[in-house]
């Protein structure tokens, strides 16, 4: 999850400031493991955003964020149950960003394809990269020392999970993000989680 972007506001010089928002699965299962280390090496963890899967970021600015969305938001997570999963190993992107990566991988890809069939103007990161890989980020800091770190993280493996719910989290003026909507997963069938 980002930062606010400052944009030009008019010819006087005003600036206004676009809110982000953002659609996330929640792991509070990590928070021991990796919770001192995000808080430490992961930018948006100290502005209020959890240990998490990201679903859907960005999403429409908060802004535009009208309960239209938030219904159609309802509707595209209806028919996806909740489900297991397990962090079995660790990956990087580059040298900046040590992830956990959720296995099976398939029901976070699949409330994503949920979410951009319903919004196919609202690219996961912006249409930045072909293959939006499913994960937990643990750090994201170039002073970061991803090796130590990532010994410390895959002592602490595997880790069980479920996901349950979906938060729509917005982006506040003073860069703190905050639950907007949590969206309930259904349980499916008779109250059993998905595997």
């Amino acid at each position: 999850m980002g930062t606010a972007l400052a944009v030009r506001g008019d010819l006087e010089g005003t600036q206004a400031v676009i809110r982000r928002t953002g659609l996330l699965v929640p792991v509070e299962a990590v928070e021991a493991l990796v919770g001192a280390i995000r808080g430490r090496w992961d930018p948006v963890a100290h502005r209020g955003v959890p240990a998490h899967v990201t679903v859907l970021y960005p999403f429409v600015p908060a802004d535009g964020l009208s309960a239209v969305e938030v219904e159609a938001v309802r509707d595209a997570l209806a028919p996806i149950p909740a489900f297991t999963f397990e962090f079995l190993r660790t990956g990087r992107f580059g040298d900046t960003v040590l992830y956990l990566a959720p296995e099976p991988d398939a029901p976070f890809r699949a409330l994503t394809t949920a979410l951009v069939a319903r919004f196919p103007e609202q690219l996961p990161y912006e249409g930045e990269f072909d293959d939006v890989v499913p994960h937990l980020t643990v750090a994201d800091a170039l002073a970061a020392p991803l090796g130590e770190l990532e010994a410390t993280v895959r002592a602490g493996l595997p880790i069980a999970a479920r996901a349950t719910e979906v938060w729509l989290m917005v982006e506040g003026d003073d860069n703190r993000w905050t639950t907007h909507t949590t969206f309930p997963l259904h349980l499916w069938p008779h109250g059993a989680l998905a595997s």
